[in-house]
């Protein structure tokens, strides 16, 4: 069995998939990418030991964000953000799931249909915060799409959290009545509604494909999407801001897959380890025909340009500065310290617990930059659309 993680796996089974399948331009540009990541066509430097004088190489990343590799300093830095903007209250967690009879709808036109989503959860609820039957003011949360699951096949949910009260126009903070923010059902049943008018709004606007180009095609479509439970997860409050972190950063920069969950490629398989039980926690390996797990990845390439993190109510950003200071002032707490800057040592031996300026060889010396490596001019060509 050869071990290889996504890079390996899109240059093994690359050429026999380009043979028969061209990409847009966007998972080209992926591709390319990640096939580059940490190896000499980016460029990098070369390090050498004052001590012992062993040499290493040390190539750039791709920082794309669907590289499995260059997530992680990326992640830390969007928390070290967002931990200035925590509140001293509950958070709660919800996921807002879209039925699979939208999937074909969803291959085909992902960006408006993704935009939708986020447009009818938002708006679901800030009105169920404006309510005064529930909290009557501005919530604070901030909403991370997803569109995968373990095997990568297309399930389209977004996450939620979403601080446990809200701003009053009286300048008061106003927190859940009962031990939960709001009911799910009736949540379910808001967001179907508004995902729907949604849908209807496209369809007007000619910005859908012919899947739904009858009315008779949409009619048959909308009735399947009436009669379907819509999903609204909620989990228990999360606790304060470390543990809204914590959960953050298990959902915030998460790609479809990762290296880890890659165990190697045996023949013309991907073998892929994938919970076998969510209650138990245990795993089992899958085999995914190569060709098709490449075709599974690439249909989590989310558009160019599109935001899959975005923020709402308090943390708007046209009004995140005053109305955060407006709610620390009704919760009677201080403003946060202000930002630190974090070199990339710091933040390396923080993360990994590794001085990685220190030589592993000999234990000793540091490792100093001796020289440059400038990226390649002429990289090798990925067949496909440039």
């Amino acid at each position: 069995m050869k071990v290889a993680g996504l890079a390996g796996v899109l240059a093994t089974f690359g050429p026999t998939y380009l043979a028969s399948k061209s990409l847009a331009r966007g998972a080209a540009r992926v591709w390319r990418a990640i096939l580059a990541c940490r190896t000499a066509i980016l460029g990098g430097h070369i390090e050498t030991c004052d001590h012992c004088g062993t040499v290493r190489h040390v190539y750039h990343s791709c920082r794309n964000r669907h590289c499995p590799q260059c997530q992680t300093r990326a992640k830390e830095a969007w928390l070290a953000a967002r931990r200035r903007e925590m509140l001293p209250v509950p958070y709660f967690h919800l996921v807002f799931t879209l039925p699979h009879e939208l999937n074909a709808l969803l291959a085909a036109t992902p960006k408006p249909l993704y935009e939708n989503l986020f447009s009818a959860v938002s708006a679901t609820l800030a009105g169920f915060a404006a309510s005064p039957r529930h909290l009557g003011g501005v919530p604070a949360f901030s909403l991370v799409l997803h569109t995968w699951k373990q095997d990568l096949g297309r399930h389209v949910h977004l996450h939620a959290l979403v601080a446990g009260g809200a701003l009053a126009a009286n300048g008061q903070w106003i927190s859940p009545k009962k031990g939960f923010l709001f009911p799910v059902r009736a949540l379910s049943q808001v967001f179907r509604g508004k995902f729907i008018a949604g849908i209807e709004a496209l369809r007007s606007a000619d910005r859908l494909p012919g899947l739904v180009a009858t009315p008779a095609d949409w009619q048959r479509l909308k009735q399947r999407l009436h009669t379907h439970d819509w999903v609204v997860y909620a989990k228990q409050p999360l606790g304060g801001p470390e543990a809204v972190l914590e959960t953050l950063g298990r959902y915030t920069h998460r790609v479809a897959i990762s290296n880890e969950r890659i165990l190697g490629i045996d023949g013309n398989d991907v073998l892929l380890r994938v919970r076998a039980d969510p209650a138990s926690g245990k795993k089992r390996t899958l085999h995914v025909p190569g060709t098709e797990f490449i075709d599974r990845f690439l249909q989590h390439v989310l558009p160019a340009g599109f935001k899959r993190i975005r923020h709402y109510g308090l943390l708007s950003p046209t009004r995140k500065k005053e109305a955060l200071a407006a709610a620390r002032a009704a919760l009677n707490v201080p403003p946060p310290a202000p930002a630190v800057v974090e070199s990339v040592a710091e933040f390396m031996q923080r993360v990994t617990c590794i001085e990685q300026a220190r030589c592993p060889h000999c234990g000793i010396g540091q490792f100093r930059v001796v020289a440059t490596l400038l990226p390649q001019r002429d990289p090798p060509k990925l067949r496909g659309p440039p």
